[in-house]
């Protein structure tokens, strides 16, 4: 029998091998994932002897990831926010750059209605209600599989989440003050360029913004005034080279107060703006 220590360096090369980026870590996670184990425990029982069934279980998960398959597909989950969130491929894998987005809507969200505008895995609109204090939450999406995760997240941390399958503000009734969207951004030639992770097995329609990727942009900011109470704010995750073309989107349909916020990175990734 192979021992932890083992079948931990098989998997490292295996992946490297296969051109997996981070391949030490996510051989690491999977381990993790497959024997419930942490650092402290695996430092202790290293040489410990694993039975060829959790080998083979292990093993396939890897065989999976040098797929280029998303980490986060396999084992089902994604931190964000400090929260766990089930994830699957009907769902965007929640990212760490969108945390800026929550971060902001955060400073001004307590006790205000927010909607969130292709909410996907819910992670936005869940950790809001989790975390801002907000009078009212409400996620909508195209996708009804999506809408499915999402509503399994809300029930995971024990939120009142109303979650809406619309077509952007088709089905929409009533006034926010608050509307966040993290909407498909990416230019559409640009999308066979992607990592093969993203590009192969992450939801295409929340990944495509049309030709220059400012469609739901110019859309979604033309119809939220319809649905945003007085002084209310539009906030948007926005790509690392759109923040111009968004604050100008913001300013032609008569949003004050437009920001520009930047990531950890320095680039830009939030744009929003106060309705009149």
């Amino acid at each position: 029998m192979s021992t932890y220590r083992e079948i931990l360096m098989t998997a490292k090369e295996y992946l490297k091998q296969h051109e997996i980026a981070d391949a030490d870590v996510d051989a690491w996670y999977l381990l993790t994932h497959v024997f419930r184990i942490n650092r402290a425990d695996y430092y202790l029982h290293c040489d410990g002897k694993v039975s060829e069934s959790q080998v083979e279980t292990y093993m396939q998960l890897v065989q999976q990831r040098a797929q280029h398959i998303p980490l986060q597909y396999i084992t089902g989950t994604q931190e964000f926010m400090g929260l766990e969130f089930d994830v699957t491929v009907d769902v965007l894998i929640p990212r760490q750059d969108t945390e800026i987005l929550v971060e902001e809507v955060l400073k001004v969200c307590n006790q205000k209605s927010v909607l969130d505008m292709c909410t996907g895995s819910g992670c936005i609109i869940i950790s809001l209600a989790k975390l801002g204090n907000i009078a009212k939450a409400v996620g909508v999406d195209l996708s009804e599989k999506a809408l499915r995760i999402a509503r399994k997240n809300a029930a995971k941390h024990k939120l009142n989440v109303e979650f809406i399958q619309s077509n952007l503000f088709d089905c929409i009734e009533g006034d926010y003050d608050i509307i966040v969207s993290n909407p498909p951004y990416i230019p559409s030639e640009e999308i066979p360029y992607l990592m093969p992770e993203v590009r192969d097995h992450e939801p295409i329609m929340a990944l495509d913004g049309d030709q220059d990727g400012l469609t739901f942009y110019r859309r979604i900011t033309s119809e939220a005034q319809k649905y945003l109470s007085r002084n209310g704010y539009l906030f948007y995750e926005i790509g690392y080279n759109q923040g111009r073309e968004v604050k100008e989107i913001l300013e032609k349909a008569g949003f004050t107060d437009i920001k520009i916020v930047k990531d950890l990175s320095g680039l830009d990734r939030v744009v929003f703006g106060r309705r009149d």
